[in-house]
């Protein structure tokens, strides 16, 4: 195995957007580096489920049903 083939893992801060912060290794900075989240799991919709409505345009909704329905379950209810 080659010397120097792994990278230097070191303890930094990640703060989270509403301020919390933990600890953790990486490779990011220098040791005691802190990384400012812009967007985390705790705010953003593709973690927490959202308000996300799924619109037909153009009728792009309808032909994929229309040409892989076949495929999917169909929801009993």
């Amino acid at each position: 195995m080659k010397e120097d083939g792994h990278p230097d893992y070191h303890f930094i801060t990640v703060q989270m957007t509403d301020g919390s912060t933990f600890k953790t290794r990486s490779t990011y900075g220098e040791e005691g580096a802190t990384l400012a989240l812009e967007i985390d799991p705790k705010v953003h919709p593709a973690w927490t489920g959202g308000n996300q409505t799924l619109l037909d345009r153009g009728g792009r909704v309808s032909r994929f049903n229309d040409k892989f329905g076949g495929f999917m379950k169909k929801k009993e209810g």
